[in-house]
């Protein structure tokens, strides 16, 4: 599903504009985005948790000439699932 299905399913599921689907739609992600950028967490009951984890530098490989590559230390985003979205997804 796209950005663009999203809204649209938005907007015809809560009887609102896709405008006002796109507006809140954006509003949402950047919010999660600047709580993870804070380093707290955004957790929806039953439905899941985004939150950041580090991981740490490692040594990597270069797959066309073989050598070795140092990977930096990184943040990336993480999400896990609640209870009631891995049930809905196992039926």
């Amino acid at each position: 599903m796209t950005k663009d299905e999203m809204i649209t399913m938005m907007a015809k599921n809560s009887g609102i504009t896709k405008k006002q689907a796109t507006e809140a739609l954006t509003t949402f992600m950047s919010n999660v985005t600047g709580q993870l950028k804070r380093g707290k967490k955004v957790s929806f009951s039953g439905f899941g948790t985004f939150s950041v984890s580090k991981r740490k530098a490692r040594k990597g490989r270069n797959p066309q000439t073989g050598a070795t590559i140092n990977i930096p230390a990184t943040k990336v985003p993480v999400f896990k699932a609640g209870k009631h979205l891995k049930e809905a997804v196992k039926k």
